[in-house]
């Protein structure tokens, strides 16, 4: 896009944010943490590469998101290499309740415009809402060196939300996406306080 406007601005748009007490719950399980953590960073890898081969035709969007696929799999190993110099073990692969309650308002009929900016949607909110989540771990974390490295994931997230939507608004009418993210947002919104209601974490 020619500039950032306040729209992009806003982090993420988020309706309903974290509540700040979940850090507290992560400083419980660590562990727990850093292995969810790290296969989110694997599901971002494949999920981008998983649009590549889908996708194949769109410029714009293979050369973007090449990139992110090798930065997504450095991450998955710095999480790695944490759990490691930590003594901890990556545990097995949980349901991930957030991402599945977020698949069925994906649309799955309607055009083949609506379908791809539904999986660019739902990659945008996914990373805005780890970018969320990583600003409350490296504000409430009892450790200053895991607050650090989570804020720089926070920084990093951030930058790929963007992403999605830039590429989003290259290929579809801006004013189309802007809806559909306003939708999406407010879904997401009742998932989180179905969530957070039942104790549950996203990631």
């Amino acid at each position: 896009m020619e500039e950032v406007t306040e729209y992009q601005k806003n982090i993420l748009g988020l309706h309903l944010p974290t509540d700040p007490r979940w850090a507290d719950l992560a400083n419980i399980s660590l562990e727990e943490i850093l292995t969810d953590h790290a296969y989110c960073e694997q599901k971002a890898a494949t999920s981008c590469i998983s649009l590549i081969q889908r996708y194949s035709e769109k410029e714009k969007l293979v050369t973007e998101l090449a990139p992110i696929v090798t930065e997504e799999w450095g991450h998955f190993r710095l999480v790695l290499a944490e759990l490691k110099k930590r003594n901890l073990t990556l545990g097995k692969q949980r349901k991930d309740d957030y991402v599945n309650k977020l698949m069925p308002f994906q649309k799955k009929d309607g055009s083949d415009d609506e379908r791809f900016l539904d999986k660019l949607l739902i990659f945008a909110l996914i990373e805005a809402r780890s970018c969320e989540r990583f600003k409350r771990l490296s504000e409430g974390l009892n450790d200053a060196y895991l607050s650090n490295f989570y804020r720089r994931f926070m920084e990093s997230e951030a930058g790929h939300y963007t992403l999605f939507i830039e590429l989003a608004e290259t290929y579809i009418n801006k004013e189309r996406v802007r809806t559909r993210w306003q939708q999406w947002l407010a879904y997401e919104a009742g998932i989180m306080k179905e969530l957070e209601t039942r104790g549950d974490r996203i990631h």
